[in-house]
């Protein structure tokens, strides 16, 4: 078979092979290259003919701590320059050569499912300012390097007059002292990448034992989401099955990914499809943030279509599958932006890796998804009489989550709660697929939660 090439403008030491242990399971991406005048062709070759192009930006596989030091330890064996920004250990260390040059302390990051938290991913120093004036923050950021659209390594910021920030001010950066950030500065060129890790997915030691573990139930997974410990789980069918509007929490996710929230999208004809409540009118121009809040709320197929044809729905709901590949959710495919399809399959294995990446992440979906939404640089609700079809909508533990109804699916849910054992918060996952009554079964499965475990403190 004829091998065809994506032309990029990527360096070459980025064609290398990465080899990323995800569950268990060996994963080798191998990527062929050839050198040419000023410009490199570079593919990845991903097995059986599928090839797909490798970019900068957001990385989900680089949370993985395996799969980080891979990568890191393919640069340092290449000689690379680059900048390592650990955000678990609150380090970043410059190499130059592959050497290590120097560490520095990191004072702050994007505070955590904020919209401006930073994934882990594979960037590069985009500009360089002495004296970059933020037009969001209206503070002045000394020493800044911006490596992704609006995220910096700078120093400590301070208002017009010189007047420092206080220290919890953080508007998404990575911040560091500004004698820091000015060495850092004069080491790096633009261009350098920068190599984002941190490691949101690993066990924090939490440790359960079991009362009495006798729950019946259809197809199931109840899991704590920062222990990983399983309370529950059941698979009368372990392949793929359909998991209806649940469907458009990936939606949200990808439309929050790669649109901007104030785009505009105009309502056409064929985005007035059928659905719970009717809210669209065609004419009407809708940011993609104001979209999000009936298709999370009352599950609307046409704030769903809607987004899915910014892009083009075929393209969109690629980046959907590609998504949720990236995550680790192997046996998911999407056919449809709404799930009305029977063929917007999933596990529920898979369904409590997305729920660790939007709760890690991407946690204003879960919050809006619960009705919590209040404030936001991007206003609140145009939508003033919004229903919330979400089960637990209202309790104080929910955190957010979806629910889901079709023919083939039968009922679905996937709800993420945060409950106190022992004195302690616990992030609690509970997804329910092809249940008579979804919202019912996950209602016993979170009280037998509540009243069967205690923390183990051997």
């Amino acid at each position: 078979m004829a091998r065809k090439f994506i032309r990029t403008s990527i360096p070459l030491w980025l064609a290398i092979l990465l080899i990323a242990v995800v569950g268990g399971v060996s994963v080798v991406i191998s990527l062929y290259f050839r050198e040419v005048v000023y410009e490199r062709d570079l593919f990845v070759d991903r097995g059986e003919g599928n090839l797909q192009e490798f970019e900068y930006g957001s990385w989900s596989a680089l949370s993985n701590a395996d799969f980080f030091n891979s990568v890191k330890g393919r640069f340092v064996g290449n000689g690379s320059d680059f900048i390592e920004a650990n955000l678990s250990d609150m380090k970043l260390k410059v190499y130059e050569k592959g050497v290590f040059v120097n560490e520095f302390a990191i004072l702050s990051k994007g505070k955590e499912g904020s919209w401006w938290e930073t994934p882990a991913g594979l960037y590069k120093v985009q500009s360089k300012e002495k004296e970059h004036f933020s037009s969001f923050g209206r503070v002045y950021q000394p020493w800044s390097m911006a490596f992704q659209g609006n995220f910096f390594i700078h120093g400590w910021p301070y208002y017009p007059g010189g007047r420092a920030v206080e220290s919890t001010y953080s508007g998404g950066c990575i911040r560091l002292a500004t004698e820091d950030a000015e060495k850092i500065y004069n080491l790096v060129e633009i261009g350098t990448p920068v190599l984002v890790f941190e490691e949101d997915f690993k066990s924090d030691g939490f440790i359960y034992k079991v009362k009495t573990p006798d729950l019946p139930a259809t197809s199931y997974l109840a899991a704590d989401l920062k222990s990983n410990f399983v309370f529950l789980k059941e698979f009368q069918n372990e392949e793929q099955v359909p998991i209806a509007s649940i469907t458009k929490l990936v939606t949200a996710l990808v439309a929050t990914e790669y649109i901007d929230l104030e785009k505009k999208i105009v309502v056409t004809k064929e985005m007035i499809v059928p659905t719970s409540k009717p809210r669209l009118k065609v004419g009407e121009a809708i940011s993609v943030f104001q979209l999000l809040y009936p298709m999370l709320l009352e599950s609307s197929n046409e704030a769903a279509t809607a987004l899915s044809r910014h892009f083009g729905e075929k393209y969109f709901i690629n980046l959907m599958n590609e998504k949720a590949e990236a995550l680790g959710m192997h046996k998911t495919h999407f056919a449809d932006s709404s799930g009305k399809s029977a063929e917007n399959v999933s596990s529920a294995e898979d369904l409590f890796v997305l729920a660790k990446y939007l709760y890690n992440n991407r946690s204003f979906i879960l919050n809006m998804s619960a009705g919590n939404l209040s404030k936001s640089v991007y206003g609140s609700s145009m939508f003033s009489d919004l229903e919330n079809f979400n089960v637990f909508a209202g309790e104080p533990e929910f955190v957010g989550g979806k629910i889901g109804l079709n023919n083939e699916a039968k009922s679905t849910i996937f709800s993420i709660f945060e409950i106190e054992i022992e004195g302690e918060k616990r992030p609690i996952a509970i997804v329910v697929l092809g249940s008579d009554d979804a919202g019912r079964d996950a209602k016993t499965i979170l009280e037998y939660v509540k009243t069967s475990y205690e923390r183990d403190n051997l």
